[in-house]
């Protein structure tokens, strides 16, 4: 059964280098994949999954390894659905309402 304590979401964060061209390509790459997997772009540097599972949470975090730029530093969250419903967002000083989660079988 599926429910908001084993839906997961995951949180890419990233600081590259982007001092050289080649650097600045691979952050571009890299960020291409992350879209390309199915992650949808937070703010720049921050990228969102919703999985279905903590064992597609790891597939994916697979996936992002292996597009790894050379330097830089990321982190990737794990946090569950319910843990997800409490996140404050805020435009300015306007708080946004809370996102709603995707339904099951979305497709990309």
């Amino acid at each position: 059964m599926l429910t908001g304590y084993r839906l997961m979401w995951m949180l890419v964060m990233f600081d590259l280098p982007v001092i050289e061209k080649a650097e600045r390509k691979a952050a571009s790459d890299f960020r291409k994949s992350l879209l390309d997997m199915g992650f949808e772009m937070s703010q720049l540097s921050v990228y969102m999954r919703f999985c279905t599972s903590p064992a597609q949470v790891e597939t994916y975090a697979k996936r992002v390894e292996s597009c790894l730029p050379q330097g830089g530093k990321i982190n990737i969250l794990q946090f569950t659905d319910k843990q997800y419903e409490r996140i404050l967002t805020y435009h300015g000083k306007a708080k946004q309402p809370a996102k709603k989660t995707p339904d099951q079988f979305d497709l990309f």
